[in-house]
C-alpha cells in the first residue's frame, strides 16, 4: 500500500477490524469491511469521471455515510475533498465552487434546486478562477482550476456508480499532500479555503487521542454538521481512526439526539453550548439514561456555569477547548480535572501543539497581560487557497496568526478575551461583520452600515446591524433582512437592525466599531 494518508485508513482498518461497526445512520449499519469496500468502488468510479491527483471533490449534504466515503475516496486519489457548508445561499455556494474549482460534486437530492441556482452561468466564475493552487505551493496541472464536470446525487447516480465493476487505486499519497479545503467566512467579505493537509488531519487526530483518552469500543454521536471541522477533527476521524462507531445525525435536534445515545450506548459527543442547552431542557433530559457517556467535548464559544452545572446534575463534567479551521482544529484543551480549578479558561496547548501569546512587538506577554494567540504545529494549515498574501500574512514567522486576544496565567492556562477580526461566535458558526456588509451594500436604500455582536441567551452572540439610510431612501429592518437572506446563510442575518443618522468615526474615516459596540453590542 502507497498510500499513508487518510484514504488508507478504511483498508488499514478492515484488515484489523473488519467486522465493528463503523458508521451508524437510521437503521443503516456499515462495518469497516463495508467502509472501506464502498470508498475503493467510489474510488475506482471518480477516477472514471477523470479525477485525478489535485483536483477538487465537493461534497454538500447532511451528516451521511457518503459524506464519509467521498472524503476516503477523495484521498485516495490524492485529490483534494471540499465539503461545503449546507447553510448557504445559492451565491455564497456559488463562490466556493468557483473559488475550490470543484470538478465533482456530490449531493443530495434536497439540494438540488441550490446546486442548480448556484451553478447557472454568472460574472464572477471567470475572476474567482485564479491559477495556481494558492498556497504557494508549487502547482501540479491538474490542480487548475475548472468548471464543474459532473452532479453525483445520494441516492441516484451517486449509488449507480458505486456498483460498477471497481479496478483497484492505488496512489502514492503522503503526510504532506493537500488532503480537504475547508472554508471559513472571511473578515474582507469573502470566505477562505484552508488547505488541511494529511499529516495536519492525523496529528489533530493523535492530538485528540492524546487528551480524551478515546478506545476502540467508542460509540461517538456525529449532531454538529461535518462541514466543521470541529465535528469532522474533533470526534469522527478520532473514532475511526480507533476503530470505534460514529452515529451520523443528519441534523441536530436535541430529543433525538437524548434518544440516540440511550439506544446506541453514546460514549462521546460534541457539540457547542447552545446544543447541550438545547439537550438539557428536553422534558426527557432526567430520565434519559446517560450513563454510557464518557467524555463531553464542547467547543464553538466559552461554556456558561448554567449548562456545566445542568450536565454536572447527571454526573458529567465538559472538556472544553479552542480551536480554528486552520489547525484542524484542535489548539488549546481544559480537561475535566482542571474544570473547576482554571474555570473560564480555555486550557492549555494540546500535545503536539505549540501556543504563543505575543504583544505586537512580537515578544511573549506577561503573565495576564493581553497578546494575540500564536499556534504551531503539525495540525496547522498549509495555507489558503487562492489567498498567497493571506497565506503569508497568517503563517508569518512560522506560527499560525490567529487574530485572536488572550492571557495566560503562571500555570500556563489560556483565557480568550477578544478578537482582534471582530469576530462573531453565534451557536459555534463562524461570522465575519465585512461579509453582512457587504451584502448590505447591495441595497439601494443603504448608504452606510456596520456589524457587531450583540449578546444573546440562546446563540452567545448574534449579528446586530446599524444601517444609515440614503437621502430619500426607505426600507425596514424586515425589507433589510429579507434582502440578506437571499444572499447569506440564515445565522448570518442580523436579528437586530437599527437605523442611525450617522455613524462615529476616527480621523482616517474608520468606523469607529468600539463605540458602536457600546452603544448597541
Amino acid at each position: 500500500m502507497r498510500d499513508e494518508g487518510l484514504g488508507s485508513w478504511p483498508a488499514r482498518r478492515a484488515r484489523m477490524t473488519p467486522g465493528r461497526v463503523a458508521l451508524l445512520h437510521g437503521d443503516r449499519r456499515d462495518t469497516y469491511a463495508d467502509l472501506a469496500r464502498r470508498t475503493a468502488a467510489l474510488a475506482a468510479g471518480l477516477r472514471r469521471l477523470g479525477v485525478r491527483r489535485g483536483d477538487r471533490v465537493g461534497y454538500l449534504g447532511p451528516n451521511h455515510p457518503a459524506y464519509v466515503e467521498t472524503l476516503f475516496a477523495t484521498a485516495t486519489l490524492g485529490a483534494v475533498f471540499v465539503p461545503v457548508n449546507a447553510r448557504l445561499a445559492a451565491p455564497e455556494l456559488a463562490f466556493v465552487l468557483d473559488d475550490a474549482g470543484v470538478a465533482v460534486l456530490v449531493h443530495s437530492d434536497a439540494a438540488a434546486s441550490l446546486v442548480d441556482a448556484a451553478t447557472e452561468p454568472h460574472d464572477e466564475t471567470a475572476a474567482a478562477q485564479a491559477p495556481g493552487d494558492g498556497t504557494g505551493m508549487p502547482r501540479t496541472p491538474a490542480a487548475a482550476a475548472g468548471p464543474l464536470r459532473a452532479r453525483l446525487v445520494i441516492g441516484g447516480t451517486y449509488d449507480a456508480l458505486l456498483e460498477m465493476p471497481a479496478e483497484p487505486v492505488d496512489e502514492p499519497v503522503g503526510l504532506d499532500d493537500p488532503c480537504l479545503i475547508m472554508y471559513t467566512s472571511g473578515s474582507t467579505g469573502r470566505p477562505k479555503g484552508a488547505v488541511l493537509s494529511h499529516g495536519n488531519l492525523t496529528w489533530n487526530c493523535v492530538n485528540v487521542l492524546v487528551e480524551s483518552d478515546l478506545s476502540g469500543d467508542e460509540v461517538a454521536l456525529v449532531a454538529a454538521p461535518l462541514f466543521h471541522t470541529a465535528a469532522l477533527g474533533m470526534t469522527c476521524l478520532p473514532t475511526l481512526l480507533k476503530g470505534g462507531t460514529c452515529v451520523l445525525m443528519e441534523s441536530f435536534e436535541p430529543g433525538t439526539a437524548l434518544e440516540l445515545i440511550a439506544r446506541h450506548r453514546v460514549t462521546l459527543l460534541f457539540g457547542v453550548p447552545a446544543m447541550y442547552d438545547a439537550i438539557a431542557a428536553r422534558p426527557e433530559w432526567m430520565d434519559t439514561d446517560l450513563s454510557s457517556v464518557r467524555t463531553l467535548l464542547c467547543g464553538g464559544s466559552p461554556v456558561p456555569d448554567a449548562t456545566t452545572h445542568r450536565w454536572l446534575e447527571r454526573g458529567l463534567t465538559f472538556v472544553q477547548g479552542y480551536g480554528m479551521t486552520e489547525t484542524a482544529p484542535g489548539v488549546l484543551i481544559l480537561d475535566p480535572a482542571s474544570a473547576r480549578t482554571k474555570a473560564g479558561t480555555a486550557g492549555v496547548p494540546s500535545f503536539f501543539t505549540d501556543v504563543r501569546i505575543v504583544a505586537p512587538s512580537g515578544e511573549p506577554v506577561a503573565s495576564g497581560e493581553r497578546g494575540e494567540i500564536l499556534v504551531r504545529g503539525p495540525n496547522v494549515m498549509i495555507g489558503y487557497w487562492n489567498r498567497p498574501d493571506a497565506t503569508d500574512e497568517a503563517l508569518a514567522g512560522g506560527w499560525m496568526h490567529s487574530g485572536d486576544v488572550a492571557t495566560v496565567d503562571g500555570d500556563g492556562y489560556v483565557t480568550v478575551v477578544d478578537r482582534i477580526k471582530d469576530m462573531i461566535v453565534s451557536g459555534g458558526e463562524n461570522v465575519y461583520p465585512a461579509e453582512i456588509e457587504s451584502a448590505l451594500y447591495e441595497h439601494p436604500a443603504v448608504e452606510l452600515c456596520a456589524v457587531v455582536a450583540a449578546p444573546d441567551p440562546r446563540w452567545g452572540e448574534v449579528p446586530r446591524a446599524v444601517v444609515v439610510l440614503r437621502v430619500g431612501g426607505t426600507a425596514s429592518a424586515d425589507e433589510l433582512r429579507t434582502h440578506l437572506r437571499a444572499r447569506l446563510a440564515g445565522y448570518k442575518v442580523p436579528k437586530h437592525v437599527d437605523f442611525v443618522d450617522d455613524l462615529p468615526r476616527t480621523g482616517s474615516g474608520k468606523v469607529m466599531k468600539a463605540a458602536l459596540r457600546e452603544r448597541f453590542g
